[in-house]
């Protein structure tokens, strides 16, 4: 376990619009961890296996805490990911013009919508621990 980072050092944190319903949010948050877990390098981040008493394997969990938080609008989430952007801060993020139709659809959806008029549903990022919460902590747990 010591060849791990201080597990608060870093972190995940996802962003929720609070305005969408409990089944369209946890798509949303599959969606954006499986994204930016992807665009992770090995060396930034650390999973761990859990053994339980029977010997059982809990394989490849964060080493690092997942943060949920909940914003009120996409303008809230639109802001998160400017702050994101000007500090150099790993994300993804997931908007409306991602929902209907197949990746195709959504990518030609996305491509025809300028960035002002994106609905943001969610994002997520990774990254120092401190920094994050310089521009995320006024908000919320989801709950």
């Amino acid at each position: 376990m010591s060849d791990y980072p201080e597990e608060t050092s870093r972190r995940f944190i996802a962003i929720l619009n609070k305005k969408m319903d409990l089944g369209r949010s946890l798509n949303v948050l599959g969606h954006i961890s499986v994204g930016l877990s992807n665009s992770l390098e090995a060396s930034e981040t650390a999973y761990v296996d859990y053994t339980d008493k029977d010997g059982n394997i809990h394989p490849n969990l964060s080493h690092f805490p997942f943060i949920v938080l909940k914003a009120d609008n996409s303008n809230k989430i639109r802001k998160v990911r400017e702050e994101a952007l000007a500090r150099g801060v790993k994300f993804v993020d997931f908007t409306s013009t991602m929902i209907d139709g197949g990746s195709e659809v959504q990518q030609q959806v996305t491509n025809e919508t300028a960035e002002a008029d994106l609905e943001y549903l969610g994002i997520s990022l990774f990254g120092d621990t401190e920094q994050l919460r310089e521009f995320t902590k006024k908000y919320s747990l989801y709950k």
